[in-house]
């Protein structure tokens, strides 16, 4: 009998990829996910198979030296059925001539792009055909993955989604805004794994090559270490000193596909400039890429390069103005949580995993901190986990203020402070809300278990205590922190009275009681501020003073007013102010403030969509902004992008915008590609920019066509064409 000669191949790809849920990448290539088998067809093209005559073997191979020792390569047989444990193959006849040869990669298999080589045996005649390369995903799917999320709406969220919001603002005034993860688009699985190559030598250890890649908690570390740690090679480059001068602001980015496009054009090379926002969304995109559930959090009233991990230390002067000191206190900040089972915690169960990218300024150089699993960082067990005491300094450290009196001295200001670690928030599944999953970090302030779980933690921060009762820690804390402004006897607070969009004057009320039963005369300084997102004091625009003089028991309530001419031109992109009253020291020496980060909302830029978006038919959207000042401005400019509805961004130039006038552009485009995506624009103008606005759309299927006999439609889900037509009416 002769030989056995096999024929074409047919890998299945889209039948695999729908069964995987690897379809959004396009059914082109074979991306499938551990723990699951995945088939394709064999033809023969002299005869039928023989089991006693013909064998067939596989080996799969991945990384620069593949070696069996390591897991990067394996050899195997096919078999009657699938081995679950291990790299196993089975088949069973499809048609005349033909196999359906069923591959099963094992949940312990390393992700990443794998070649796969088959070797046949048949009548003493050897010879080996490379059926070309496929790549294996982390599964969140399957039950025997580390990274399994039991919950399809928790999945579809967490993995599918291509779409985020991300939150910022002050804590007492949350903003969003919305952000294109884009894990599917094309190319971007391929730059994700170039980001692992790059970071391979963070295990400096040459002998496991790409053996970590089976484990998500040292693929979540290199990740980690590559957004913004590595020296040379990470994606993106935090400014000094908030200088943006030789790249784009952060706030110029909606989404991460062009920053990792940008990073992989350009030879690997950091791109500028990012923040913690976009970080954190940049490693959201990669984790979920991979296959990693993962979410970006942010976290309000967030300490930086603090001296002492559970104290920040803010500097002001005597008319109230924020110093920059050694410590820094962010009014939000970003990082990024994963969700996987710990088996170097022995968990059998996944959960969340904080990862921040941003580095960590410590005394000991900077680092970026997790993977640490939450729920160590609520209960204060900090031995457990990597960074574990710099994530829990981050959400419970204390702020306390302090008049300076040059290079000379300091006296501690009386200061009702917020504690760290504000409405922790990340975006709602399903929907574009905020959820506030602060009880996941930390439990209710002032309970039973929020004071074991900080003792706890204090005593692992601090070695000295680690013997110490808890009044000696009640003790050392008291003498750290702040006086409380009731220990001088009045209580302060500074109430919004309006909620001021740009174009419009400040408005708030200062209210004060006399706690005592003798009257107080009070004199004070009033300032304002402009402020940074990562608390960075720039110009001072507004001062007053003012005598206050309050009877026993008095409540008064005072206005405050700061128009728009004097703040207007003084803003940073982030739109952060602080307003802070400071009083002359009283007789016994107490100096009393109170302050209020205040954030001024940006111009909304208005989008309707009209009638329901179909791929390949022509769509219109209505795109609206208003001008709020008294004044015409110019080199107005609007772009607009949404991935499946645009295929490049788009820029349309406006020109002037008269004072209180508004400008409404008719934009027509073809959707390329079905599902949910987002319309995003983006307003500038010569006095502001960042002005934001977009809306969600559903792309439904065209109307099916007749297809002439014969033919078949070789559109795949990233392929089309597109077109837009603008008018503009002002």
């Amino acid at each position: 009998m002769e030989a056995i000669e096999t024929g074409d191949v047919d890998l299945n790809c889209p039948h695999n990829c729908n069964n995987h849920n690897t379809h959004l990448f396009g059914t082109d290539k074979q991306i499938v996910r551990r723990g699951q088998a995945f088939n394709f067809y064999v033809n023969l093209q002299n005869r039928e198979w023989d089991d006693s005559r013909d064998t067939i073997s596989f080996t799969v191979e991945t990384g620069l030296r593949p070696c069996e020792s390591n897991g990067t390569k394996c050899n195997f047989s096919l078999g009657k059925c699938i081995d679950h444990s291990c790299w196993s193959a089975c088949y069973k006849p499809h048609q005349k001539r033909c196999m359906n040869i069923t591959l099963f990669p094992p949940t312990n298999a390393c992700i990443g792009r794998h070649i796969l080589n088959m070797h046949v045996t048949s009548c003493n005649r050897t010879y080996d055909r490379c059926l070309g390369d496929f790549y294996i995903l982390f599964n969140p799917w399957c039950a025997d993955d580390p990274v399994y999320m039991y919950n399809e709406a928790h999945r579809k969220e967490y993995v599918l989604n291509e779409q985020g919001m991300l939150y910022q603002g002050v804590h007492k005034h949350i903003t969003s805004r919305p952000w294109h993860f884009g894990q599917f688009e094309d190319g971007i699985l391929d730059i994700c794994l170039k980001l692992l190559d790059m970071g391979a030598n963070y295990h400096h250890d040459s002998d496991r090559e790409s053996s970590w890649r089976n484990d998500p908690v040292h693929v979540s570390m290199v990740v980690n270490h590559m957004i913004c740690g590595h020296s040379s090679n990470s994606i993106m480059k935090l400014p000094q000193n908030n200088d943006y001068l030789q790249g784009a602001k952060p706030l110029s980015w909606n989404g991460s596909v062009p920053i990792l496009q940008q990073w992989y054009k350009g030879r690997c090379r950091p791109v500028r400039y990012g923040d913690s926002a976009s970080l954190a969304s940049v490693m959201c995109t990669v984790m979920r890429c991979l296959g990693i559930p993962s979410r970006v959090v942010t976290n309000f009233y967030s300490p930086q390069r603090a001296e002492n991990p559970l104290v920040v230390n803010e500097l002001f002067d005597r008319t109230g103005k924020t110093l920059r000191g050694k410590d820094s206190l962010w009014s939000y900040h970003c990082w990024n949580e994963s969700w996987m089972a710990r088996r170097d915690l022995n968990q059998c169960c996944g959960d969340w995993q904080s990862l921040d990218p941003t580095p960590l300024e410590t005394g000991r150089g900077s680092i970026c901190c997790g993977p640490t699993w939450v729920r160590s960082i609520k209960d204060g067990d900090l031995d457990l986990d990597y960074d574990g005491h710099h994530m829990f300094s981050r959400l419970n450290a204390s702020c306390v203020g302090w008049l300076s009196h040059g290079s000379i001295s300091k006296t501690k200001l009386h200061y009702d402070t917020w504690p760290c670690g504000q409405y922790i928030s990340t975006k709602c599944i399903g929907s574009d809300l905020r959820e506030d999953i602060t009880s996941a970090y930390k439990y209710q302030l002032g309970s039973l278990k929020d004071k074991e779980a900080f003792y706890r933690a204090y005593r692992k921060i601090h070695s000295g205590y680690c013997s110490a009762p808890n009044s000696d820690i009640d003790r050392e804390l008291a003498s750290l922190r702040s006086p409380f402004l009731s220990d001088a006897g009045i209580a302060m607070r500074l109430k919004m009275a309006n909620c001021p969009v740009y174009g419009q004057d400040v408005c708030l009320q200062w209210v004060l009681e006399n706690l005592r039963k003798e009257p107080k005369n009070l004199n004070f300084n009033l300032c304002a501020q402009v402020m940074t997102c990562n608390g960075c004091p720039l110009d001072q625009f507004w001062k007053d003073n003012m005598n206050v003089i309050l009877g026993p028991r008095e409540v008064k309530t005072i206005p405050l007013h700061i128009p728009f001419d004097q703040y207007g031109s003084h803003l940073s992109d982030y739109n952060i102010m602080r307003v802070v009253a400071v009083s002359e020291p009283e007789c016994g020496g107490e100096v009393l403030m109170v302050n209020r980060d205040i954030v001024i909302n940006k111009p909304p830029v208005d989008i309707k969509l009209l009638g329901k978006p179909r791929v390949h038919a022509m769509c219109t959207a209505e795109i609206s902004f208003c001008n709020p000042l008294q004044e015409n401005l110019r080199n107005c400019v609007l772009n607009l992008e949404g991935c499946g509805l645009f295929k490049e961004p788009t820029t349309i130039d406006l020109g002037t915008l008269a004072a209180n006038h508004q400008a409404r552009t008719i934009v027509e485009f073809t959707p390329y590609r079905e599902g949910c995506h987002r319309l995003l624009a983006n307003f500038r103008c010569h006095k502001f920019g960042y002005c934001k606005g977009y809306a969600n759309a559903v792309v439904e299927s065209s109307a099916p066509q007749a297809t002439p006999m014969g033919k078949c439609p070789v559109l795949g889900p990233h392929h089309g064409f597109h077109e837009y037509r603008v008018k503009n009416y002002c």
